[in-house]
Order: structure tokens, then sequence, then C-alpha cells
């Protein structure tokens, strides 16, 4: 701290913060919250497709699971190549394949062709994800926290508008009705260019900042090594279980309010919403809560806060449902961008890949989940299953093993 003082009396700009860039934060927000629409409509439809297309909940399952994996285990490779080479337009190009696919989604006449549109989607998705937050970091400026909170925030928001666009759109209209998301993924196109644009101008920037890292950086002592693999592995499986709970919920809840509840398809997408709405609240406040509280602290109490609630879900009277699925998407979603700022500062010079990770990996793994759920509900039934994706969070009792917020910076400081 005194030598930054120091450099800043001497007039060596340098050492001066970087201003947020909120213009930008914004602009990829809402790049995020249209790109997560359209990958959150192809579940939202499942009820639709179920009904016109005569598909099992094992056939749905492999949908979603052909549209996860393929935009989430791709994620940490598109990281990784992008830390070593910055790649301004493989934003704008990658949604060029969400376009695609998105055409083929409304005009699917089978169930592979609706398979090989996810996979299409997919690759929007994998490719977005980590230069999307790889750009939120570089227009951050000393907030962090702040920004990677609204570029989360920003996907949330697009999944919390899947449902009501269903039941508003896609109900009345049917399959032919995701037509409607060509323009949405022209309109991101068009922003993502814009983005390019501005990316690409600080590109040399970045790329001195890489080759600082490389150089300045040294490798980390064996132990603390062994340390923070292990704990980013911990952290994966963590956010493994967050999303297949999620995914339940958004892949199979309906199904659940259909049969227990007796709701119509429109009904059921609007309890969707809330719980994916008050997801995307509890994201843009978990940031500033994990600046107080410490980032691992949020991130274990958004498990442990989350799951007696969530394992009474399955059971709660019909009056009860609006706010307990307020507070367990609030609560539980919470640590989302949390999650990303961790691994970051587990790898701090590996962006890109440390944001795949936790975005991409640990989502894809959670999308293996999809098909065992779609056949647990075929085998065991819409209710047994849904009493086992509510245990899910218990798991977050494994974050007691993550090292505290000062200990990782202990270990980065005997490391430099």
């Amino acid at each position: 701290m005194v030598i930054d003082m120091k450099m800043n009396t001497s007039g060596d700009r340098s050492s001066l913060p970087e201003p947020t860039m909120y213009r930008i934060l914004i602009v990829i927000g809402f790049v995020h919250l249209l790109n997560d629409s359209i990958q959150a409509v192809v579940p939202a439809m499942f009820p639709i497709l179920e009904s016109s297309m005569g598909l099992t909940f094992t056939q749905l399952g492999i949908v979603a699971f052909a549209l996860n994996v393929t935009a989430s285990l791709a994620q940490p490779i598109v990281g990784w190549y992008t830390d070593q080479r910055p790649s301004p337009y493989a934003l704008p190009i990658g949604l060029m394949f969400t376009f695609v696919g998105v055409f083929g989604l409304a005009l699917a006449p089978s169930f592979w062709f609706l398979v090989v549109s996810a996979i299409l989607i997919g690759i929007g998705s994998a490719t977005f994800h980590p230069e999307g937050s790889r750009v939120a970091n570089m227009a951050a400026g000393g907030r962090r926290g702040l920004a990677q909170s609204i570029y989360q925030v920003g996907g949330n928001g697009g999944q919390a508008l899947a449902p009501v666009i269903t039941a508003l759109l896609l109900v009345p209209l049917g399959q032919i009705g995701a037509l409607w998301f060509t323009i949405v993924a022209a309109v991101a196109i068009g922003l993502l260019f814009y983005i390019a644009r501005w990316y690409a101008r600080q590109k040399p920037v970045t790329a001195k900042k890489i080759k600082k890292i490389a150089h300045e950086q040294p490798k980390t002592k064996h132990p603390a090594r062994k340390l923070l693999i292990f704990s980013i592995i911990l952290l994966v499986f963590l956010v493994f279980a967050r999303s297949w709970f999620q995914a339940g919920m958004t892949n199979f809840y309906a199904f659940h309010l259909i049969e227990n509840y007796g709701l119509t398809i429109q009904e059921a997408q609007i309890y969707l919403f809330i719980f994916l709405a008050a997801g995307a609240v509890g994201t843009f406040c978990g940031g500033p809560l994990a600046d107080r509280l410490g980032k691992r602290n949020v991130i274990m109490m958004s498990f442990l806060g989350a799951a007696p609630l969530t394992m009474f879900l399955p059971f709660v009277p019909s009056f009860l449902l609006y706010p307990l699925l307020a507070l367990v998407g609030f609560i539980l979603i919470s640590s989302f961008a949390v999650s990303v700022i961790y691994a970051q500062d587990l790898f701090p010079g590996s962006i890109g890949m440390a944001s795949g990770l936790i975005v991409g990996l640990a989502f894809g793994i959670g999308a293996v989940g999809s098909i065992g759920l779609g056949a647990l509900m075929d085998i065991a039934g819409i209710t047994n299953t849904m009493i086992f994706i509510g245990a899910l969070p218990l798991l977050g009792i494994l974050t007691i093993f993550l090292p505290s917020d000062q200990r990782l910076e202990s270990i980065h400081e005997e490391g430099g």
C-alpha cells in the first residue's frame, strides 16, 4: 500500500485504480440476459414438447443434457484458449450458432432434430459465457464483486423470464412460437459486435497483463498448490449440486405442480418465474454480502440456509408456495456470482478458465443429472424425485473444507 501511494504522488498513473466501465457492464449484462433467456426457454418448453411430440421424461432429460453439456463442458476449453489468445469476435460468432439453433428448435419435426438444435444453442452459450465473464472482469476497474454481480444477474434474469415468455407466448402459439427468439438472438449478436470492438481496443493491454502475471507470479509451493487444486475440485462439486437442484426445478418442477396442485402449464410457469426471479435478486445481493461476510461464508450460508426449505418444498400447502419458492431462490442462488469470484481468487492468472469451470463444467456435470432425474421420474414418480432434489443443498456442509478468504489471501502472498 505504501509503495502504491508513493507511485501515485510521483505522478505514475499506471498505479491508479482503473475506472469501472458501467456502460460495458450494463450491455454485457443485458446480452447475458438475452442469451440465457434463449437457453432457458428450451426446458421451459418441455411441457409443450411433451404434449405436442409425445416425448417421455427420459427423452426430455436427453434434450436438457444435449443443451447443457454442450453449453457447459466446452466452457473451460474456450476459457483456457482465450486466456492465452484473447478473441473479441468469438462473442458475436458464437451467438450465430444460437440463432440457427433457435430456428431449428421452432421447426424441429423429430426428437433427434430437437437434440441437434439444442446442441447448436449450447455451442453459442459455451462461447459466450467465459468471454462475457472476461469482459466483465476487464470493465470492473476496482469493483470486481459488483461487476460480476451485474454480469451474472443478467443471466439469472434471462432464466427467470423464460417461464413467463413460455406462458404468454409459447403456450398460445406452441412450438413454432420459438421463432420469436430468433429476433432476440439477432439483437444479442448486434450488441456483441459493439462489445467486441471495445474488447479489441483493450486486447493489447490484456495481453500485457497476461504476460505480467505469468512473469511475476511464481509457482505456488507444493502444499498450497495441492490445497488450491482440492479447493477448485470441491467448489466445482458444490456448484454441481446447486445446478442439479436448479436443473430439477427448471426442467421438472412444473410437472410436480401440474400433478399435485392441479395447475395448468401457464400457471406452473409463474411459480418457476418466482423462483428464478428471486434467484436473480439473490445473485445481485450476493456480491455485496460477500464483500462484508466473506465469499466462502456466503457460499456456505446459501446452501445450508436453503436446505431446510428445499426439503419441505415437495410437501408445502399451495398458499405457501410463492413465499417459499422466493426464499429458496434468493438464498440458494445468492452464491452464484460469488462462486465465480472465489474460483478466480483461487487462480487469479486464469480468469477465463476459472469462470469456465464454475459456470461451465459444474453446470455440465449437472446436465448429466438431467438424464438421471428424467429416468428417476419415469421410474419412481414425480413426488419422490422432488424429494430427492430437495435434499441436494445438504451437500453444502462440505464448504467447511474450503479455505477462508483470509487463508486464500495469505496463500497468494506467500507464493508471491
